[in-house]
Formats: C-alpha cells, sequence, structure tokens
C-alpha cells in the first residue's frame, strides 16, 4: 500500500466520455483519486454523488476529482449520466491501476473469499506525491475528512 510522501504511480485510463486521462495531465494540482467498488452501487452511488455536490469547494481547493473502479467505459458513461457527475470515471478493466495503488484485494463476506477493490481515497499534492491516504473509506462524512485534508487541517 502507497503511504504519504511516495511517488504516486503514473497511469492512462480511458474515462466515462471516452478520453485518455493520465496523472500527468494533472500536474500543478491536487489530485482526490478515489477507487470504488461497482457502478450504480449503494455505497458507490452515495460516495460519487457526495463529491459532486461538493465539486464547488474541492475546485476551491484546486482539486481535481478522478473516480477509479474496474467497470467498464460504458458503465461509467451510464452511471455519470444517471447522477449528473461531472468528474471523469476511469475505467480499469485490466487491474493493472487497481494492483499498482493496492487497492485490488481479498475481501470476504458471509464467509466467502474474493478478490474485490477496497474503497481507498489518496490525495495526490501537485508534486505528483501522495499525501494521504483514506483506506477502507466508510462514505458518510467522507467528503469532508478530504477537503478536510486539503485545507491542511488534521485528519
Amino acid at each position: 500500500m502507497l503511504r504519504p510522501g511516495d511517488k504516486a504511480p503514473p497511469f492512462s485510463l480511458l474515462s466515462s466520455d471516452g478520453e485518455r486521462i493520465s496523472l500527468k495531465d494533472f500536474r500543478g494540482k491536487s489530485i482526490v483519486l478515489y477507487f470504488y467498488p461497482k457502478d450504480d452501487t449503494s455505497g458507490c452511488t452515495k460516495e460519487a454523488c457526495s463529491f459532486q455536490s461538493n465539486i464547488a469547494a474541492l475546485k476551491k481547493s484546486d482539486a481535481v476529482v478522478l473516480g477509479v473502479s474496474g467497470d467498464s467505459v460504458e458503465s461509467h458513461g451510464k452511471f455519470a449520466a444517471k447522477y449528473g457527475l461531472t468528474f471523469p470515471l476511469l475505467s480499469d478493466e485490466s487491474k493493472e491501476v487497481l494492483k499498482a495503488y493496492g487497492v485490488w484485494k481479498e475481501k470476504s463476506m458471509y464467509g466467502r473469499k474474493y478478490m474485490g477493490i477496497e474503497r481507498t481515497t489518496f490525495l495526490i499534492d501537485a508534486q505528483g506525491k501522495v499525501s494521504h491516504v483514506f483506506q477502507k473509506v466508510k462514505v458518510d462524512g467522507h467528503t469532508e475528512e478530504v477537503l478536510d485534508a486539503l485545507r491542511g487541517k488534521a485528519v
């Protein structure tokens, strides 16, 4: 798992609108890079909508929001359209970026083990270094934690 101070692994993924987006595209800005399990599920929808509701405050902190999951570009497009999401959702069907960021993990539900995405958010600073890592994110209150971290408040 990445830690604060680590260089953020580079990536180049297709977004919900079919555009190729790379980490290097955002040099000089703060990035809220959040990984979520699945489009249009309750927790993931709540998290995405919370970031969307606070997009003005995030932009005021000079931050861009990027969501990443293993869903297809088509799935992301439908999800973004359904909820009016204006930030890019990136498709990592190959799981390469998920693995590079250490969020592709063994999970367990009802005694069954499987591989999946652990809900995690990384704040990446203007120089491309990880400044904060939020692991096993609880959706309620998470956007406020991210905003506090961007504003330099203790998290």
